[in-house]
């Protein structure tokens, strides 16, 4: 099974048609079909971060916040000048998802329909969404803290490890303390106080 996750790149994914504007924020999200899981092992959450890092380099896309669950994942993104969000999750997903079939021996789709893509203008909704993505591990009751899940950015937000896939530009610019951004992820939100704009991506 093992070589099957540093082999394979290509492959076609229905991908959402949506205007992503260059200097804009992206939620952009999905989950596995009928709520199956899309990771089976540590190896398929390291492949298709390898898979994202290279790509995202490839599109000029800059990862704000992500985090892959067993069974669905989120990222923050950011559209540059020259980048396409569309073209990066197109090839990245479309990698992933033949490299899952091939290992486990499977045909047909993964995820549940296209990835969703929602347009984040607010700073201050910025900030929830970022929390609420690095608050999924804790959510699910997958971990007691957001460090102890090793498949979100978390960690190089707070400076514990030397990961690529994070802009600390934005991170620093919001939290020039790290401790300040792990009490903000910390503290509880009662669901009344939470975005409209976040309610309805919550995977229940």
């Amino acid at each position: 099974m093992g070589g099957v996750w540093h082999e394979e790149r290509e492959g076609i994914m229905a991908r959402r048609k949506a205007v992503f504007v260059p200097g804009n924020y992206y939620h952009v999200y999905n989950r596995g079909i009928n709520r199956e899981l899309i990771f089976r092992s540590d190896e398929n959450y390291v492949f298709l971060l390898r898979r994202f890092k290279e790509f995202a380099a490839l599109y000029e896309i800059s990862t704000i916040a992500n985090c892959l669950m067993p069974n669905h994942f989120h990222f923050l993104l950011k559209q540059n000048e020259n980048g396409s969000i569309s073209q990066l999750m197109q090839a990245v997903f479309n990698s992933y998802t033949k490299a899952f079939n091939k290992a486990y021996q499977r045909s047909g789709t993964l995820f549940e329909g296209r990835f969703k893509a929602i347009h984040i203008q607010r700073d201050s909704y910025l900030l929830h969404l970022c929390r609420y993505i690095h608050r999924n591990p804790m959510e699910a009751g997958l971990a007691a803290h957001p460090a102890q899940w090793p498949y979100s950015n978390y960690l190089e937000w707070m400076g514990k490890r030397d990961g690529t896939l994070v802009d600390l530009e934005f991170s620093r610019g919001f939290f020039p303390n790290p401790g300040d951004y792990e009490e903000f992820t910390l503290s509880y939100i009662p669901p009344e106080k939470v975005p409209e704009e976040l309610r309805c991506i919550t995977f229940a």
